[in-house]
This record gives structure tokens, C-alpha cells and sequence, in this order.
């Protein structure tokens, strides 16, 4: 009998546990941010500092991102063209984000730094515009286009870049523009400001 009393004791104990155990779940409701960028030189990319990404292949096909006129838009005031191995043209970038670090998969602006701010300051940022059929970056002013992603490259050379809708960006000969495959691998190098 005594038994019987412990027995059912213990599942009246037991029944609250069973019963809100459905609402709770493991899941850590906290939105942690994911791992930090980092730089050549193992240290977390700072937003307000700039950086040149310096392509993580230095075979033939290497070369640093920089900033020049495409084809056709020399007359223009400003350069509109985000280019790959070139040694002409503004280098450094800086990221801009609404924290104090720069994580993967965190959202983000990209800028060049350019000498004449007065001028162009506002028309550098990075973003996704047509050319023919291919989706080309270029420059210009902020827009829903200009979102984009860093994410650790799956060939552990450096980041890939993506945009925020989760196009994959790459080269075509020199442009800079959403592929399909074969992403521009990168690594961030810490320039003097």
C-alpha cells in the first residue's frame, strides 16, 4: 500500500514535467552572431577600418578587387566598375555594418575608399546591376541591391561573397559579377587609412 502512495506521488510530480515539456525547447532562443571575419593577419575585420581583398589564388588568374570605369562609362564623373586583377584604381574597402564587428552571413555594405569623397563618396558602394544578360557589380548609391553576405569559401581559402538573396559572386574575365559556380575566393588585407 505504501508502495502504491509512492508510485503515485511520484507521477503527480512528474505530470507538470510531461505536460510543459512540449512548450520548451532546446533551441537557443538568443540570435547569437556567427563566427567573426578575420584578416590576414588572424584579426577580426573592424568596419570603420579599411582592407583590400586580395584574391586567395595568385596563379594567373590572381589579383586584387579594385575600383575603375568599365568599358564604355570613361566619361562618366565617377568610376562604376568593380574589377578583378588589375593594378590601377582605388583598392581598400570598408564594410559597412550596423555592429561593432564584422561576422559571416551578417549583412553588409561594401565601399571603395577613394581619394575625392566630395565627388564620388556616395557613388562607391557595391551593388548588383544588369549588363547583357549576366548580373555585374558596379557602384553607385545604396540601394536594395547593394546587401551582401561573407561566408567562409567551402575550399577553406578565405570568403566567399554572396548577396543577400544568396547569389554567389565571381569573375567573368574581369568583372566582378553573380555566377553560378567558381565564387571569388578572398581574403581580407589590412590597409593603412
Amino acid at each position: 500500500m505504501m508502495r502504491m502512495k509512492c508510485l503515485f506521488l511520484l507521477c503527480l510530480c512528474l505530470v507538470p514535467f510531461v505536460v510543459f515539456s512540449s512548450t520548451f525547447t532546446s533551441q537557443n532562443p538568443i540570435d547569437l552572431p556567427s563566427a567573426p571575419v578575420l584578416d590576414t593577419n588572424s584579426k577580426e575585420v573592424e568596419p570603420r577600418s579599411s582592407y583590400r581583398m586580395v584574391y586567395t589564388n595568385r596563379g594567373p588568374y590572381g589579383g586584387d578587387i579594385y575600383l575603375e570605369y568599365f568599358p564604355g562609362s570613361i566619361g562618366r564623373p565617377c568610376p562604376d566598375g568593380v574589377l578583378r586583377y588589375g593594378q590601377v584604381g582605388p583598392k581598400a574597402v570598408r564594410l559597412n555594418t550596423p555592429s561593432h564587428g564584422v561576422y559571416e552571413e551578417q549583412e553588409i555594405n561594401i565601399q571603395f575608399v577613394i581619394l575625392n569623397v566630395e565627388k564620388c563618396g556616395n557613388y562607391t558602394i557595391w551593388k548588383v546591376g544588369p549588363y547583357n544578360r549576366e548580373a555585374r557589380l558596379k557602384t553607385g548609391q545604396q540601394d536594395s541591391k547593394s546587401c551582401f553576405k561573407i561566408v567562409k569559401s567551402p575550399r577553406l581559402l578565405g570568403y566567399e561573397l554572396i548577396t543577400c538573396d544568396g547569389a554567389l559572386v565571381g569573375t567573368m574575365g574581369q568583372r566582378v559579377a553573380l555566377v553560378g559556380n567558381f565564387s571569388l575566393d578572398f581574403d581580407f588585407e589590412k590597409v593603412q587609412d
